[in-house]
């Protein structure tokens, strides 16, 4: 098989690249190693920053989005028995986040991708990408029983934290900057409304909890446990119950409670994979940078990668200038550096720590103080949540 991008990985990353291609005129194979019916059941974030919403939109894959998804004007937080309000258009010029699962944001470019969009094969294991310093690289994979070749001008290398597409960067040349958390999330999904109208991120000595939402009739919760919890020896009272515990306030507020359909432990990490481009292959999203899900940058990283990307690749299409992407890992490296470090001062600033350090503690007190004391501390915060621009 020729083509002239081949986009390994068929999550949210490599879906929306192949849209944007398509609709540039520049022709691409996505590989993914799942069945249609595990990607569109895989259970991931579900925030997405306003630069996020309006990528989908410009493609045509906000129809349900739009329909569907919760836009919310900002976060509550919680500690020493207060909530607080931050109210992200106020503080941003208009900017507003919204809830809508990946798995929905993956149903969406699927069906795109079938109808009218470029070759997406389902359970083609990509096995190595070879010659990516030449100007014609490979992609070897197993699909319907036998091994094939794909090659290609161009190769994005969208397959997470556990593909192979970062396996092809020379060792001599790779950089990797991690950081791994001391404690982990435990998270449900349960079918009760919300008890809240936007996400409450609770900071208290009990340790952190999260109130999310999937929809108005589902929820999304987390608790901050300590690393290598087995999610088996927590009950769903105990949850419930420990819920409740680091959600109160003085005042009168009450967690809903309902059947638990999933549970799930997290272990909480940052990583970075410098550089990313090695010749004419391309790392975007997971396959280059984990970031914890306090700031919920995920899914919104892995979009700006791939929108960047994909204005590179049509710039060459196009006028012959390479200008873009020869500052592609820069440039979102750049957006990289400033998300992993929001995801890291939102998780410090909000969990307990483990060692019980008293003058941590007391330090987490005051930037949150600090925070809904301050209109520039706030709005420091919110254009973080909200999404910075893409770099230029």
């Amino acid at each position: 098989m020729r083509t002239t991008v081949g986009i390994v990985g068929g999550g949210p990353a490599g879906l929306l690249l192949a849209r944007l291609l398509h609709l540039a005129g520049i022709d691409c194979v996505v590989l993914e190693s799942r069945t249609r019916a595990y990607v569109e059941q895989r259970q991931r974030a579900g925030m997405l920053e306003q630069g996020t919403v309006d990528a989908l939109r410009a493609c045509g894959a906000a129809e349900r989005l739009d329909a569907e998804g919760l836009v919310h004007q900002g976060i509550e937080l919680r500690f020493a028995g207060e909530r607080h309000h931050v109210d992200f258009p106020a503080l941003t010029g208009g900017r507003t986040v919204t809830i809508y699962a990946q798995t929905e944001i993956v149903k969406d470019l699927v069906a795109l991708q079938l109808a009218d969009g470029p070759p997406l094969l389902f359970e083609a294991k990509a096995l190595a990408v070879e010659k990516p310093e030449s100007d014609a690289p490979v992609v070897r994979f197993l699909h319907e029983g036998r091994e094939q070749t794909l090659t290609c001008d161009w190769i994005a290398g969208c397959d997470g934290f556990h593909g192979i597409s970062r396996e092809a960067f020379p060792t001599a040349t790779s950089r990797t900057y991690e950081h791994d958390y001391p404690y982990s999330w435990l998270g449900i999904l349960a079918d009760v409304p919300p008890s809240c109208e936007e996400l409450i991120y609770a900071r208290g000595e009990r340790g952190f909890a999260l109130h999310s939402m999937r929809s108005p009739a589902v929820s999304r919760l987390y608790l901050q446990v300590p690393g290598g919890t087995d999610v088996d020896d927590w009950s769903d009272e105990r949850i419930w119950d420990e819920l409740a515990a680091r959600f109160a306030i003085d005042a009168d507020w009450t967690l809903e409670r309902g059947p638990i359909t999933a549970k799930s432990v997290t272990p909480m990490r940052s990583y970075v994979h410098e550089p990313m481009r090695h010749g004419r292959l391309l790392l975007a999203g997971d396959a280059a940078h984990i970031v914890p899900p306090t700031g919920a940058k995920g899914l919104n990283l892995a979009v700006s990668d791939v929108s960047l990307l994909a204005r590179a690749l049509t710039d060459l299409h196009r006028s012959g200038s390479a200008q873009l992407l020869d500052r592609y890992s820069e440039l979102c490296l750049s957006r990289v550096w400033q998300a992993t470090r929001f995801s890291y001062d939102m998780t410090r600033m909000l969990h307990a720590q483990p060692n019980g350090d008293v003058f941590e503690g007391r330090l987490q007190l005051a930037r949150l103080r600090r925070i809904t004391a301050s209109r520039h501390a706030a709005a420091e915060l919110a254009a973080n949540y909200t999404g910075l621009p893409l770099p230029v």
